[in-house]
């Protein structure tokens, strides 16, 4: 019986029933059977707050390609040097760490609302950002935007978009969790004040309440898969039937908070079980991501197209992802661990 109705693209037929519950569990327990031989690209995910598991889970899943927005680490960087730290490793390091795994990763650069609220320090980053933002694999200027939406957070923001118009680059932003829609109405128009073109803009972190009118302007509209906070899939779901997949696009953020890192290919998933066309599936999950950031002109379709041979022996800085001599683990299912 489950079998039939993991098939089903009769969503209503499970409602309040038991039947629901058990498919529920299965999808929690078997998403990967539904998503075979498809492709991802999570465009909005914070792998500095991630493990090598992590990498290996989203090769696993699918996952060809990520975008990692520079954001607020969880606590208040003091200085200059610990963001030239930062930004360094997002063009380094953790390029290199995802390779290992056969998964492209690019960054967008930023200085994030949060910390644009310390204008001494945020003067000084916004003298070095436009020595990140020409680099290999940077693909945006972001996230930026508001969070508690101060004059800070307006001046900081206005300073990127000028910044982003200058390279000539995509932006990210990013919309606060409180009142949201005030601030992604206000992320808009200041964009739109500033002359940018609204394909350009990747506003992020919408819902129900914001969607309507980021696609009426013409943006880009992201949405994070995040349990309790943002966005859970099911009603990622409703939200595709509603909309379509024009300029609509799924992410994970998977930041250091309750996150999952399989967000995208665990949505992907419920969409088919759902009845979302595979075609809608794709673009939301894969080919929107990579039409928006490559207008960056760092990204073509050929990248991920090419199957790439891995040797996690390679060095960077002399650092291999492999510690104290361990051979690379195979089998991820295995009991023991060797």
């Amino acid at each position: 019986m489950c079998q039939n109705n993991h098939t089903s693209s009769n969503p209503s037929h499970f409602e309040g029933s038991q039947e629901e519950k058990v498919l529920a569990q299965s999808i929690e327990l078997n998403f990967m059977d539904y998503i075979k031989d498809m492709k991802f690209f999570d465009p909005h995910i914070h792998m500095t707050s991630r493990t090598t598991d992590d990498y290996q889970a989203l090769a696993d899943a699918g996952v060809k390609a990520i975008i990692e927005p520079a954001f607020w680490l969880g606590q208040p960087r003091t200085g200059l040097s610990t963001f030239k730290d930062y930004y360094n490793s997002l063009i380094g390091w953790e390029r290199f760490r995802s390779s290992q795994f056969g998964i492209k990763h690019y960054c967008t650069i930023g200085l994030n609302s949060r910390e644009a609220n310390n204008e001494a320090l945020a003067e000084q980053v916004m003298e070095i950002l436009p020595l990140y933002v020409y680099k290999e694999g940077v693909v945006g200027v972001g996230e930026i935007g508001f969070d508690d939406q101060t004059a800070a957070e307006e001046k900081y923001y206005r300073l990127q978009l000028e910044l982003s118009k200058e390279a000539n680059l995509p932006v990210q932003v990013h919309t606060p969790h409180r009142d949201k829609k005030k601030g992604t109405l206000l992320s808009m128009s200041i964009a739109l004040e500033h002359g940018i073109d609204p394909g350009m803009v990747i506003i992020d972190h919408n819902n129900e309440e914001t969607v309507e009118s980021v696609l009426e302007q013409g943006f880009w509209a992201a949405f994070t898969i995040y349990p309790f906070t943002k966005m859970g899939n099911e009603r990622m779901v409703e939200i595709v039937r509603k909309y379509g997949s024009e300029r609509i696009m799924v992410n994970s953020a998977a930041d250091w908070g309750i996150s999952d890192p399989l967000a995208v290919p665990k949505t992907a998933a419920l969409m088919k079980i759902k009845g979302i066309s595979e075609e809608d599936i794709i673009k939301v999950t894969y080919q929107n991501a990579i039409d928006a950031f490559a207008q960056s002109g760092q990204i073509t379709q050929q990248d991920f197209e090419i199957v790439q041979e891995i040797d996690q022996s390679q060095k960077f800085n002399g650092n291999t992802i492999l510690r104290g001599g361990q051979q690379p683990r195979i089998d991820k299912n295995a009991i023991i661990i060797r």
